[in-house]
């Protein structure tokens, strides 16, 4: 079990700061850091990862690339070398998989070994054991592999691959990345083509990377969606892999630029692939000035820095067509909708209810401790904006999730009292620098062992 999961609740303050300035770096996008890992050990021969995310959720994928025979060695900073098995050349680990916090990493790794003949045992921590593996389960089944599990399919399980794996057409009821990115995992060592039919397009690193790696992978729209097949049993070829910036974790400094008045940051070479980018859209939508400058391309991904400006927000309504696009970020959107004029709808996020906590009702009753008023419905949040005038002065409830506490302590440094979160410690699954990103802009967070 890794370190902030072992230690005792942390909490932190944030208080209203004065203009937040500077030029940073956001740590590398979790959700390609864990897919550079995982086709570097289905490679044959060395893969080289730049900028990869050092967080706890991608160290513990790292280690169970380790069991499953490859060779991970972290280089210098940010740098990693991956010596891969090859499709095909995992061996049965000889203990359980610890995936801590992460579920991208427990769902894309079922799918992983649901297509070898191999068993693993899933662990982690008590925040991903309630989380629901059914949505994985069900089409991995379908591919041959059998499952042992908690009842509602929860962690944790036991999971023996196919012999052989079957590849399958699978059209996904739930508009998901990772059931997507499982299933193609699967496919990978199974003979023939296996498909996936979306109703809605997610995001498509793991496609995206398939073709680097030399997997063959077509897209096209289909009358039921949008189709990604994949032929199986590739051989894989080691290829460079340059992580740029994560979308999700710039969002904290984007909201907190244009929520603290006076302020002006530039956030540099983050990804603006057109499945993630929804937040920033939005952002725009409700006003914010948002620049994106020097826009180019590293390693088949859009990247691009920003430079954000405090701005007076509206409300809008938020398409629900984009919630795939930023489901990770709604709860720090919601901060962002408390400081602008009028209401803000989000609706169509019924996902987040099933995250590393229910973040619908953690983000309302964050708010609510704080001031603002929210309605929520079973997949729905409006936001009643106070115009940039939020009380503050509330105690929030993470649940152990670091999207509310990252959040909730960028809602402090614009509001008229400062606001605290009960633990900050999980906050580095994915952004172990954040409190002092945050500082060197400015920002006053104050709290236990920081």
């Amino acid at each position: 079990m890794t370190a902030s999961h072992r230690s005792s609740p942390r909490s932190l303050t944030a208080e209203p700061s004065s203009a937040l300035e500077g030029s940073i770096r956001v740590p590398g996008d979790k959700s390609i850091s864990h897919r550079a890992l995982i086709f570097g050990a289905l490679a044959v021969g060395e893969t080289r990862i730049e900028g990869l995310l050092e967080g706890e959720d991608v160290l513990a994928t790292a280690e169970i690339m380790r069991q499953f025979g490859a060779t991970v060695t972290r280089t210098g900073e940010g740098a990693w070398s991956v010596h891969g098995v090859g499709v095909g050349g995992l061996k049965e680990p000889e203990a359980p998989l610890d995936f801590g916090n992460s579920g991208t990493g427990a769902r894309l790794i079922m799918g992983l070994v649901a297509g070898h003949p191999i068993t693993a045992t899933f662990i982690g921590d008590a925040s991903l054991s309630r989380r629901p593996m059914g949505r994985v389960i069900d089409p991995l089944s379908l591919m041959g592999a059998h499952f042992h599990a908690r009842d509602g399919g929860k962690m944790p399980l036991t999971l023996t691959g196919a012999r052989p794996a079957m590849p399958i057409t699978y059209r996904s009821p739930v508009a998901s990345a990772q059931v997507k990115s499982a299933i193609l995992l699967a496919g990978l060592n199974a003979p023939g083509e296996t498909c996936v039919i979306e109703p809605v397009p997610t995001r498509d690193h793991t496609e995206r990377m398939l073709r680097a790696f030399g997997a063959q992978v077509d897209t096209r729209e289909g009358e039921g969606g949008l189709e990604i097949r994949l032929v199986g049993q590739p051989e894989l070829t080691p290829c460079p892999i340059t992580v740029p910036g994560d979308p999700s974790s710039a969002a904290f400094p984007v909201v907190a630029a244009l929520i603290v008045p006076g302020s002006e940051v530039i956030v540099k070479g983050i990804t603006l692939n057109p499945h993630r980018a929804g937040l920033y859209t939005t952002l725009m939508e409700m006003g914010g000035d948002i620049e994106v400058m020097n826009q180019r391309d590293e390693g088949g991904e859009p990247v691009a820095d920003l430079r954000v400006r405090s701005s007076r927000l509206r409300g809008i309504d938020v398409p629900p067509a984009r919630a795939a696009s930023m489901i990770d970020e709604y709860p720090v959107l919601a901060i962002a909708a408390a400081f602008a004029e009028g209401e803000t709808r989000m609706s169509g996020i019924h996902e987040l209810r099933v995250k590393e906590s229910d973040r619908i009702a953690a983000t309302a009753s964050g708010l609510r401790a704080n001031g603002v008023k929210v309605h929520e419905t079973e997949d729905s949040m409006t936001v009643e904006g106070r115009s940039g005038d939020v009380g503050g002065g509330g105690h929030v409830a993470t649940h152990m999730d670091h999207r509310i506490a990252m959040s909730f302590l960028v809602m402090g440094l614009a509001t008229q009292k400062p606001v605290t979160i009960d633990d900050g410690a999980m906050i580095a699954t994915s952004f172990p620098d954040f409190t002092h990103l945050m500082r060197g802009l400015g920002a006053s967070i104050i709290g236990q062992g920081q």
